[in-house]
Order: C-alpha cells, then sequence, then structure tokens
C-alpha cells in the first residue's frame, strides 16, 4: 500500500505503560529486530549479487552521454537479482511466516515496513550515501512503525492499539501542539523508547496529514536574509533587521562531571580487566618521573563490565543526553527568531565536518550543523529556500565594498572598510554581502547601493550584542564571586564551630 505523498508532521505522545505491557512491548520488539536483521542480511547478499553482476560492471563503464541506456542496464541488474523495496517485502513476509513465534508478535504491516527499512539502508551503499549497515542489537532497535492507522499498530478513541494489547497515552489537553496533531487526519503510527534517566519510557509518534501546529509568536515572513555562520554564533542581516545570535546559549556541557564519571569508568575497567590492558611505565616530564597508565592492547578481548560500571555509564549518558536536547532546544529558537525576519536564506557553504576536527568540543556543545539543516528543513516548508554558496568564489570576509580583497586573521573580528566607511563587524558585514550573492558571484553593485540603507540597523545590532556580551561577562562575574563568598561563609563557619567543639572540650 503506497504512501500518500502529502505534507505531513508528527506529534509524539508519551505512553503510560505497565511491567506487564513493557514485557510484551518487548518480546515484540525483540522479534521485529530478528526479523530486521534477517532482511538486512538478504539484501546485502542481493546488493553483493547486483554489484557482482556484467550488467553493473557494463552499466559503471558507460559514462557521459547514455545517461538512459546506463540507468536501464542498473536497473536491469536490480530486479535480475531481486533487490527492490516490493521483492524486500515479501521476503520479510514469508521469512516472519515461516516463524511462528515472530508471526504471531508482528502483523502483516509492521512486516512489510521492516523490509523496507532493510531495503533503504542497503540503496544507501549502491548509491554511494552510506559505506556500511549496522545490524541492530537490543538496545539499538529502538522504533516499530506500520502503514496506516487502520489496522496493525492504530490510534483509536485515545488509545493505542496493536493486536490485543492496549495503551493508554498521556495526553496534555492544555497543549495546543498536541491537540492539533489529535485533531488532524493520522497517516500511521510509530512506538518507539528511549533511555530517560536510565529508565526506559515508551511513545507514540502520531504521523498526521497536513501541517503542524505554528505558534503566534513563531510567524515566517517573506524576505532575504543573509547568514554568516562561525562555530559560536551567527550573524543574520534582514530588511531590516540584523543582529549576532549565539548558538545554544548558556549551554550547560557538564564538563566536569562528565570528566569524574570517565575517570570512574576507566578505574573500573583497569580493576575488573587487566589482561586488556599495557603494563605501567615511568616517563621523564621536565625534571621528574610520572607513572603513566598503560594503553589498550591491540586485537580483539573480551570485557568485563561491573554493575556499577554501568550505574557510572547510565549517569554518564543522561548528561550527555541533557546537553544535546538543551542545546537542540535552544538552537530552534534561534531559527524561529531567524525566519520571523524573512524565510529565504542565504550563506556560504562551510564545512561542519572541518569544524569538529579542529573545535571538536565547542561543535558538539553548540551544534551548528543542526542549526543549519533546521532552518534550511523550516524555511523550505514555509515556502522559501536555502541557498548555500563556494566561499572560494565570493570570499566574504576578505572583500571590501570596491571589491578589494584583503585577507584577515581569524582573531580580527572588525572590518575595516578601503572605501571609509565606518567600522563594521567582520561577520554582520559578511551576512550583508551574501545578500548579495547571485549564481555563486557577488554583486558588488548592488551590495554599494543597499549599504547605505542597511548601516544603521547593522550598527544597532552590534550594539545590541556587545551590550548583550556585557551582561553575560557580568552575570557570570558575579555568579562566581557570590559562589566564592558562600564558599568563604562556609569555611568560616566550619572554623568557628571547630573552635566551639575545643572550647566544649576544654571545659
Amino acid at each position: 500500500m503506497a504512501r500518500s505523498k502529502t505534507p505531513s508532521f508528527v506529534t509524539e505522545i508519551s505512553l503510560k505503560v505497565d511491567s506487564k505491557q513493557e514485557k510484551e512491548l518487548s518480546s515484540r520488539f525483540q522479534a521485529a529486530r530478528q526479523l530486521y536483521n534477517a532482511c538486512l542480511n538478504e539484501a546485502l547478499v542481493r546488493m553483493n549479487l547486483v554489484k557482482n553482476s556484467e550488467l553493473y560492471q557494463q552499466a559503471k563503464k558507460l559514462r557521459g552521454g547514455d545517461k538512459k541506456k546506463r540507468q536501464d542496464l542498473f536497473n536491469k541488474a536490480r530486479e535480475t537479482h531481486r533487490l527492490s523495496d516490493y521483492a524486500l517485502k515479501t521476503f520479510a513476509t514469508q521469512t516472519a511466516n515461516r516463524s511462528k513465534w515472530i508471526s504471531s508478535n508482528l502483523g502483516a504491516h509492521e512486516k512489510q515496513t521492516i523490509g523496507t527499512r532493510a531495503f533503504k539502508a542497503v540503496d544507501r551503499i549502491l548509491f554511494g550515501q552510506a559505506k556500511k549497515v549496522r545490524f541492530k542489537v537490543t538496545t539499538r532497535f529502538k522504533s516499530v512503525e506500520g502503514q496506516s492507522n487502520a489496522t496493525g499498530i492504530r490510534f483509536i478513541n485515545n488509545q493505542v492499539l496493536w493486536k490485543k494489547l492496549i495503551l493508554n497515552p498521556i495526553i496534555d489537553w492544555n497543549n495546543p501542539v498536541i491537540v492539533h496533531g489529535l485533531n488532524s487526519p493520522i497517516k500511521y503510527c510509530r512506538i518507539l523508547w528511549r533511555n530517560l534517566n536510565g529508565k526506559k519510557r515508551w511513545f507514540i509518534q502520531l504521523i498526521n496529514e497536513g501541517l503542524p501546529y505554528q505558534k503566534p509568536q513563531n510567524y515566517v515572513i517573506k524576505g532575504i536574509v543573509g547568514l554568516d555562520v562561525n562555530i559560536a554564533a551567527v550573524a543574520f542581516v534582514a530588511d531590516k533587521k540584523a543582529g549576532l545570535l549565539p548558538f545554544a546559549e548558556k549551554v550547560p556541557t557538564f564538563e566536569r562531571e562528565i570528566k569524574a564519571l570517565q575517570r570512574k569508568m576507566q578505574r573500573s575497567q583497569r580493576m575488573h580487566n587487566p589482561d586488556n590492558f599495557e603494563p605501567d611505565f615511568d616517563k621523564k616530564v621536565g625534571n621528574r618521573i610520572v607513572r603513566k597508565k598503560g594503553k589498550v592492547k591491540k586485537g580483539k578481548k573480551q570485557w568485563i563490565k561491573t554493575k556499577n560500571y554501568r550505574r557510572i555509564q547510565v549517569r554518564k549518558a543522561e548528561l550527555e543526553r541533557r546537553k544535546a536536547s538543551y542545546a537542540k532546544s535552544q538552537n530552534r529558537k534561534l531559527v524561529n527568531e531567524i525566519l520571523r525576519h524573512g524565510n529565504q536564506i542565504k550563506t556560504e557553504r562551510v564545512s561542519i565536518k572541518g569544524w569538529q576536527k579542529i573545535y571538536g568540543k565547542a561543535i558538539s556543545a553548540k551544534s551548528p550543523g543542526y542549526f543549519q539543516s533546521e532552518l534550511k528543513r523550516k524555511a523550505e516548508n514555509a515556502g522559501g529556500y536555502f541557498l548555500t554558496f563556494s566561499t572560494q568564489t565570493t570570499a566574504l570576509s576578505q572583500t571590501h565594498l570596491d571589491g578589494t580583497r584583503i585577507k584577515k586573521k581569524l582573531s580580527e573580528r572588525v572590518h575595516r572598510d578601503v572605501t571609509g566607511i565606518q567600522p563594521m563587524h567582520r561577520d554582520l558585514f559578511s551576512a550583508f554581502l551574501s545578500r548579495c550573492v547571485y549564481n555563486n558571484k557577488l554583486s558588488l553593485w548592488d551590495a554599494q547601493c543597499e549599504y547605505p540603507g542597511t548601516e544603521p540597523f547593522l550598527l544597532d545590532g552590534w550594539q545590541q550584542s556587545q551590550s548583550a556580551n556585557r551582561v553575560a561577562e557580568r552575570e557570570s562575574r558575579n555568579s562566581y564571586s557570590s559562589s566564592e563568598q558562600m564558599s568563604n561563609e562556609a569555611l568560616t563557619s566550619n572554623q568557628i564551630s571547630q573552635k566551639d567543639y575545643k572550647l566544649e572540650g576544654n571545659a
């Protein structure tokens, strides 16, 4: 049954699950996982047969002109070895029906969607979009979905029905987002679980037909917005507004807590797996000799993970989840703020992966890649576009209004134009120039015409960012001084109590 191509959105609701229901759900997810791995293995076998076939090799040699003949050969190779969505659906159904346990746990629609899921995973390798696939272990298989709301996993009368299993959702009727999803037509449903603070929580996702609920404050207008993205902030220039906005402001990194937990995990591993590590050694550091821990031995090995180790692992994973969740929430607010000024986005094509290699922790805490993907999705859904252009052909950070290019160091954050205009923040000026890029080329004439009218709110945006930075510095200074004062007071009270104790002892 082919799914319709109408617009869709997801409404997620948590489920109230008791121990008996959780046991049943876990059993069904285990059956789905085993079926998925079987389908994935079969898809890999068929993919290798396709790659080794003569038709596929002939198609690879046809470069350039005859695209239709090349595509026909590829399609014929896939048909010959039955590598298609329909064929994998059939295989999933036949495999499940041969197992009485899998067939009793899964419906016809769930079996077919598992076959489609395995086909899509392998298809990405065939088209060069992925290098490998993963066979799922229990902790990595987290969702099962149907094909329609008519049978299989259904949401009817505010209840989740899956065969004989009935689950009650926890519905917040005061939440307009949830109410909008419940009142919209449902295409199909998906059940999934997540680990929250070490506990398994179950959710139902309703894939609704139509457009998602739009909060009144998150309106979108038509207009061009130029962006300049760096690792910590984004500069934007719209038709009547400009600003410098930080990514994931005040994100809790939990760096000290995570490092402490990592040290505990390392000590536990070294204590219970001494044969997996090389012996400790002495190393001269400056004028002293330091005892260094041995590295992990090469090769495959068995690891003993104690209950305490797994408990610490859960605590660390929870801190990482909270950090990522906060960063996503803040970046969504940032996306909504930019779309309030325009839905036609222009920005340089930057390599987030390259930044990750240089600024690993900063990128993981701020998530500029997620910001860009979310902005692209929302801008296109609002009828706009997300246009990226080459940094080599435009070189916006080096370009002046008369076309002169002068390289700057990364530490130089102020742009002083050779034409004599007022100094401007480097990122704001680059964001302004990006508004005037067409077909990967900067139109200097448009930039020169627009700049006099744009300069006032560019300066205003720079001034607002400076005042915001001063407020943030003042708050951090005050919080540090207050914490220091509290520690001093605690120390003083401790000294007084010790003095009183001594006096009482003498008395």
